[in-house]
Formats: C-alpha cells, sequence, structure tokens
C-alpha cells in the first residue's frame, strides 16, 4: 500500500494549490480527482470557460454597438458560435494542462478515479473501469467543491432544463433564456447570451439581485443590466415546467399569489450550489457536519473532528470561491508542515463578471446596520473619471465605506470597468487595515481608472473629494 505523507481529495483550486504548497514544504504528496483533467468545476466547467465566453461577447457587442464612437466602422458584424466555443475549450485544455504539468513539477503523485475514506489513514480510489486500489495517507485534505443545486420540479434534462454546465456550450443563442436565481452565475451567463442576441428574463425569490452585496450596489447593477436588455421579476417562485414542443413553459407566482406562465426556449437553473460530499465516506467515518451540510472544520486550523483529517473550500463554511479555497489550500498544507498558515475572511474580494464589471471586500450598508457599527460613505462616480471617459466606459460607481470614529476601511464596492482587477487594491488595504485616509493620502497614477477608488476614498474620509 503506497504510503504519502498528505493525500488530497479533489484537484479544484484548492486541492492543487494545497499540494503544490505541501510539496514545497518537502512532503510526499498524492492527489485524487475523478476527472481526466485537473482544476475542478473551476477551470473545467467554471470560473473560467465562463470568463473567455464573457470576454468573446464582451468584443462581439463592443464591436457592433460601442466601436462607431471611436470612429471605427464596422459592417455585418456576426458572431461564429462553433469557433467561440471552440476557442473557449482551448482556454480551458490550455490551463488544466497548466495544473498537470504543476504537479509533475512537484512530483506530486496523481491518481485518476473518485476517492473514498475507509479509515482515518486509508482511501479507496475507484476508477471507471471498476478497478480499486487502496492508498495511505498521515495527513488527509478533503477538497471536493460544489455541485449545482437542482430544483426537484425542474428535472435537468441538459437540453431545455440546464445547469450552468450546459449553458457554457449551447451551440446557438437563443430566444428566450430564462434564468432562475440572481445570483453571481445566473448574472454572468445572462451576460453571455444576451450580448448575443437573447432575451434574458431572470425570476427571483428574494427582493433584489446579488443578496450578499450592499443593496443601493445592487440596485445601481440591476439597472445598468436592465439597460442592456434583462428583465427581472423579484420576489417570484418557479413552481414548475413542462417541455412543449422545442419550448419550456415555465409556471411562476408572485409575492401577491399570481400565477402566470413563462416561455422560453432554455431554463438555465442557477439557484446555487452544494458541498460535493456525496460518496465521499466522510459521515461514515464519524466526520462531522453543519446543519447545512458542510464538513465542521475548527477555526482558522480546517481540521475536522478527526485530527489528521482536514477540509478546504466549497465543503466548508464560507463564500464558495475559488481564491478563497486556493488561500485555504495553502494555510492548511503550511499548518500540516508546521507552519502559521492563515487566511483573512475579511479581506476576500467577491466578483461578477458582468459589464460593467461588480467586485466588493468587507461589509455593506445593511450588514453594518445589523450590527450596531456607525459609518460613514464615500462614493465617485465613474462618469468624471478620465481614464473611463477615453476607454468610452464610464457606467458605475466607487462606494467607500469607514468607521465613523476611527476611518478604517469597513467596506469598498466598485461597479465599472475592470473592477475585477481593482478590488485588489481595496483586498490589500484590508489586509493591511488600512484607513479611507490612507488610500486617499496614497498616489495614484493618472490618467487610470483606480484614481475613482482614491476619489471615493477622500470623499468618506473628510468629504474632499477632488474631481467631484
Amino acid at each position: 500500500m503506497e504510503q504519502f505523507d498528505i493525500v488530497i481529495i479533489g484537484a479544484g483550486p484548492g486541492g492543487y494549490v494545497a499540494a503544490i504548497r505541501a510539496a514545497q514544504l518537502g512532503k510526499k504528496v498524492a492527489i485524487i480527482e475523478k476527472r481526466k483533467t485537473l482544476g475542478g468545476t473551476c477551470l473545467n466547467v467554471g470560473c473560467i470557460p465562463s470568463k473567455a465566453l464573457l470576454d468573446s461577447s464582451e468584443e462581439f457587442h463592443k464591436t457592433k454597438h460601442k466601436l462607431g464612437d471611436h470612429g471605427i466602422s464596422v459592417k455585418d458584424v456576426k458572431i461564429d458560435i462553433k469557433k467561440m466555443l471552440e476557442r473557449k475549450d482551448k482556454v480551458v485544455s490550455e490551463v488544466t494542462q497548466g495544473v498537470d504539468y504543476l504537479m509533475k513539477k512537484n512530483k506530486i503523485t496523481r491518481y485518476l478515479g473518485t476517492g473514498r475514506l475507509v479509515s482515518k489513514t486509508e482511501i479507496e480510489v475507484a476508477s471507471e473501469d471498476g478497478k480499486k486500489e487502496t492508498i495511505q495517507g498521515t495527513n488527509i485534505i478533503l477538497a471536493t467543491g460544489s455541485i449545482p443545486i437542482e430544483i426537484p420540479t425542474f428535472p435537468i434534462d441538459g437540453k431545455f432544463l440546464v445547469t450552468s454546465d450546459h449553458a457554457i456550450n449551447f451551440e446557438t443563442v437563443p430566444e428566450h433564456l430564462i434564468i432562475v436565481g440572481a445570483g453571481v452565475i445566473g448574472l454572468e451567463l445572462g451576460s453571455v447570451w444576451s450580448r448575443l442576441g437573447a432575451k434574458v428574463t431572470v425570476v427571483e425569490l428574494l427582493p433584489r439581485l446579488m443578496g450578499s452585496t450592499d443593496k443601493a450596489i445592487a440596485s445601481l447593477t440591476q439597472r445598468l443590466l436592465e439597460g442592456q436588455g434583462f428583465s427581472f421579476q423579484f420576489e417570484t417562485k418557479v413552481l414548475g415546467a413542462k417541455i412543449k414542443g422545442k419550448k419550456v413553459e415555465v409556471e411562476i407566482e408572485d409575492k401577491d399569489g399570481k400565477k402566470s406562465i413563462l416561455e422560453g426556449d432554455k431554463v438555465l437553473v442557477s439557484i446555487g450550489r452544494k458541498p460535493n460530499t456525496d460518496g465521499l465516506g466522510a459521515k461514515e467515518l464519524g466526520i462531522e457536519f453543519t446543519e447545512r451540510g458542510r464538513i465542521k472544520a475548527s477555526g482558522n486550523h480546517f481540521q475536522t473532528n478527526i485530527p489528521n483529517i482536514y477540509a478546504i473550500g466549497d465543503v466548508i463554511d464560507g463564500p464558495m470561491l475559488a481564491h478563497k479555497a486556493e488561500d485555504e489550500g495553502i494555510a492548511c498544507a503550511e499548518l500540516i508542515c508546521g507552519k502559521a498558515g492563515h487566511v483573512n475572511y475579511k479581506a476576500i474580494p467577491w466578483i461578477v463578471y458582468t459589464w460593467p464589471e461588480v467586485a466588493w471586500v468587507g461589509l455593506g450598508e445593511e450588514e453594518l446596520q445589523a450590527k450596531g457599527i456607525e459609518y460613514k460613505v464615500g462614493k465617485y462616480m465613474f462618469k468624471p473619471n478620465a481614464r473611463a471617459k477615453a476607454m468610452n466606459e464610464t457606467d458605475g460607481q466607487v462606494k467607500v465605506i469607514a468607521d465613523k470614529k476611527t476611518d478604517k476601511l469597513l467596506g469598498i464596492f466598485i461597479v465599472g470597468p475592470r473592477a475585477s482587477d481593482m478590488i485588489a487594491e481595496a483586498a490589500i488595504a484590508f489586509e493591511f487595515g488600512a484607513s479611507a485616509e490612507d488610500i486617499a493620502r496614497s498616489t495614484h497614477a493618472h490618467p487610470t481608472l483606480s484614481e475613482a477608488l482614491r476619489e471615493a476614498a477622500m470623499d468618506a474620509d473628510a468629504k474632499w473629494s477632488i474631481h467631484s
């Protein structure tokens, strides 16, 4: 029986990063993954393919609707869906092959199959052809990620009723795409197909989109998406769906109890994700779970109630984000190796890759009010920003929230061009416990989009924004 210092089940962002860090620290490491390609949901069917499609659809939309403002004339703009999907697949292939190279570079043993705990130190690996073998690990890290939540009344068939796994592979642009759930995944994939010509209707049980963000930022994002053609039906239940010919009829019920039918070509069920722990053997071994079905892990140490078994990423509490899983993978590997691994959950950024993009770190006004924390707010629109004007991308706003007494940063929210890149500065500021004045007094190059963040920080510090 092969013996390893650390065995990791799951090769997504959390698992493969943990494997690399442990190998760097001199440990003998094995990683088990049932997919033939490494990288988990994120690299194979999630973050990476969706961003490739988002970029392709952005280029198409910009060419068709915005290049004329730059004096560039383009006629008969068309989209080749087949070629767009081929490009997406190429990007995915290159990224997953890169991870495979890193496994070999760091001398990490890779097992192709499904991992199942059979004892505190033994893992059974079952391959697709039915073969099974057992390996031993002094320490075990569970990093099996998450899977889409399905609705019982919406049996997924992959053709009419789909998840995000299918929505990255539509061979034609739907005439009408109905999305159940106004979260990150639904808004991003809705943006892809909306830009390419689909009518998009989003049905959401809650009263607003992106329920975890600041209410004012969510409202601004909604208005911008509606301007792009999105239609939203909030506080609305989905009761069921029927396939009729080449269409799907979705029965919905609003907050007043009124029922109606939405007819579309495709229905994307995007109501969230759940931990992927079925068949892992964790419950049978006695590992404790939370009421929400996540593995219990102690504080920042990631240990389960079985001390040599750890859990990271989507299977434990916290946001289901690839970069959160990566940081936990690094910290977990370091802790096992006797180092001081740590994750600052207050400094983890969130991003929605619509256009304009939405990004934030920290708490919104509603969360601060619920906690009884006194705060002050600074805002700055992208419209007067010189770089945004040069790009012809002036939609959006930066919002900085700071403690009313100490000026310490509590929340930074960005709706605007390249918000996904700008939020890194905010995350670093949170990591170092910065104040609004710290950002306001730091020189930002001109002309850049990041000047909008500085102006919002000036406004939050003492209402001394220069360009507003």
